[in-house]
C-alpha cells in the first residue's frame, strides 16, 4: 500500500524569527481530503561533551516549560548552516569548549506528529579552552556533572530535554 499523503495547498499563519505554522490542505493515501497543520523550523544541533568522567551540561530557564533545564550545549541553525558547524559554534559560545573533533551520533527528529524540525547530535573529542561569548538575551549556568550522577538523573526523570535523554542514553550504550 502507498502511505504517501499529497500536498495540495500550503497555508502560513504565522512566520517568525524561530518558527512558522502553516496548515496544509492534502490528500490520503485513499483519496480523502486533509488538514495538517505544521510547525516549520530550521532544526538545531548539540554536542556532548564528556571528559575525564564528567559531561558537560547548559542549565537553562525554558519559558515554555516555566523551569530551569540541564541540556547539551545546543542551538537553531541558521538558514542553509552546516549541523556539523553549528554544533561547533554552540559548544565554544555557550560552554567556551572548542572540540577537537565532532562526529555525528544521529540525526533525530524531535516530534514527527507536526515538525518538521530535526536535531543533529554530535560527540565531542577533546576540548580546548577558549573564552564563552553568549549571544544576547542567553542565561545559563555550565556544568560538568560526574557520569554516575548523570546516570542516577536520566532514571529518576531529572533530566528531561528528550535531544540529551538520547544522547546520553547513546553515549552510556556505547560503553
Amino acid at each position: 500500500m502507498q502511505y504517501e499523503e499529497k500536498t495540495v495547498r500550503k497555508t502560513y499563519i504565522y512566520q517568525g524569527k524561530i518558527l512558522s505554522l502553516r496548515v496544509d490542505d492534502a490528500i490520503l493515501p485513499d483519496g480523502k481530503p486533509c488538514k495538517r497543520e505544521i510547525v516549520e523550523h530550521s532544526g538545531g544541533a548539540c554536542a556532548l561533551c564528556v571528559e575525564a568522567g564528567k559531561v558537560l551540561f547548559v542549565k537553562q530557564y525554558r519559558y515554555a516549560y516555566g523551569e530551569t533545564v540541564y541540556e547539551l550545549p545546543a542551538g537553531k541553525l541558521n538558514a542553509g548552516e552546516d549541523p556539523f558547524l553549528a554544533a561547533q559554534r554552540e559548544l565554544e559560545e555557550e560552554t567556551g569548549v572548542r572540540a577537537e573533533k565532532l562526529e555525528l551520533l544521529y540525526e533525530i527528529y524531535p516530534s514527527v506528529g507536526y515538525t518538521n524540525e530535526r536535531i543533529y547530535i554530535y560527540l565531542a573529542h577533546g576540548g580546548k579552552r577558549v573564552e564563552a561569548h553568549l549571544d544576547e538575551g542567553e542565561f545559563l549556568d555550565v556544568e560538568w556533572i560526574e557520569l554516575e550522577r548523570v546516570r542516577k538523573m536520566l532514571k529518576s526523570g531529572e533530566i528531561k530535554d528528550a535531544k540529551t535523554v538520547i544522547a546520553l542514553q547513546a553515549y552510556l550504550l556505547m560503553q
